[in-house]
């Protein structure tokens, strides 16, 4: 795949080349994110995923260095490296391994170090790390899928305010910790909290918070993130399922906190039979974005167990490929792939050694249009500074 990387590394220096020609200042101007103060390395990521994402989708994979369908903790691993012979583009994490299990006031120097580990390795191959919380319910202090009404209870004012707010504090550390050894600058995180928010499931879903609670807790954590000193964060905004534009901004917090527009889709992307509701939603998102100069994004997906034997060429693939706004898509993401030791072994998105869809997710990692890991350009210098 070196003449995709090859290819890459061109289109970014010609991009650069524009910044310093006779076009008008406003059209050379790299985008920017959503925090006037974000860092360097966070805002060269987000200018350069802008300028591949018009041609390339990275592709991502949730907890990928973790575990596998056979092996947990072994360092090095991945089911993904082991089946298309290199790491995914994006590692998705989850923020709760910060905390001790139910308990947003008690932190985890174990997970918190494990974590960061993780997060260091992969974007230090040159990967991009996207983070996702599963909140304990603050109210109830159980878990996620506790329907319980909490929102409320977080907003200033409320009886789980100081909770929620010293937990933000904890990962505004945590955030602020992300420094590779011989550097005194944090590495850029994608964070994605209260998503699939227009299902029901969790307890920040719609029918568990009006509109005025959720965007107000969405504004209140970016901007008590931005008030401890984090700038080295994009924040993704994701939706489940959703039918129309209008259903999908109905609890947009504002284009000042947001980065990212994405949604997770489990649902239209099973078979070729609804592929086009599918593509409908891959374009509605990205338009969207195209409009607000923000990102847009596959953030969760996949087929549990993966039944169809060419399903990334055959549904996922032709459905990013179907028109110019559908490719626009800067990563797709799929779930995890959990393992019999202690979990479960029909839990899996991705393929392993041995998984009859391995020749197929072979094809798909050779498409010019999906990069994984080894074939990223470097996403963490602006163009022009090269």
């Amino acid at each position: 795949m070196l003449s995709v990387r090859l290819s890459l590394a061109v289109l970014l220096l010609v991009a650069a080349g524009c910044a310093g020609s006779g076009r008008a200042e406003s059209e050379a101007a790299p985008p920017v994110p959503a925090d006037a103060e974000a860092l360097p390395q966070t805002r060269a990521l987000y200018a350069n995923l802008h300028r591949i994402a018009p041609d390339h989708v990275l592709f991502g994979h949730h907890d990928d260095l973790a575990y596998g369908t056979t092996w947990r903790g072994e360092p090095g691993r991945s089911d993904v490296k082991e089946t298309a012979g290199s790491y995914p583009a994006v590692y998705g994490w989850d923020v709760s391994r910060l905390f001790r299990r139910g308990r947003l006031d008690q932190p985890s120097p174990e997970g918190q170090a494990q974590l960061r580990a993780w997060i260091l390795e992969g974007v230090g191959r040159g990967g991009v790390a996207e983070l996702c919380w599963h909140m304990e319910n603050p109210v109830t202090r159980t878990h996620s899928w506790d329907t319980t009404r909490a929102v409320y209870a977080m907003l200033p004012g409320g009886e789980r305010h100081d909770l929620y707010r010293g937990a933000l504090v904890e990962l505004a550390d945590f955030l602020k910790s992300l420094t590779p050894e011989g550097s005194d600058e944090p590495v850029p995180v994608l964070f994605r909290p209260f998503h699939e928010h227009t299902g029901n499931w969790f307890w920040w879903g719609r029918n568990h918070a009006t509109v005025d609670e959720f965007t107000a807790l969405w504004r209140f954590t970016v901007e008590t993130l931005r008030a401890e000193g984090v700038h080295n964060v994009l924040t993704v905004y994701s939706t489940d399922v959703f039918d129309s534009r209008a259903e999908y901004l109905e609890r947009y917090p504002g284009d000042d906190v947001i980065d990212v527009l994405g949604f997770d889709d489990y649902h239209s992307i099973r078979t070729a039979a609804s592929r086009d509701t599918f593509a409908m939603r891959l374009r509605t998102v990205s338009e969207l974005a195209v409009e607000r100069g923000k990102l847009s994004a596959l953030t969760e997906t996949g087929v549990e167990t993966v039944p169809d034997p060419t399903w990334w060429t055959g549904v996922l693939l032709p459905a990013i490929e179907t028109d110019e706004m559908t490719r626009r898509i800067s990563y797709a993401l799929v779930w995890r792939n959990a393992n019999p030791d202690g979990d479960r072994a029909d839990h899996f998105y991705a393929p392993h050694p041995g998984h009859p869809s391995v020749p197929d997710f072979v094809r798909f990692y050779e498409s010019p249009t999906v990069l994984f890991e080894d074939e990223l350009p470097d996403l963490y210098t602006l163009p022009d500074a090269r």
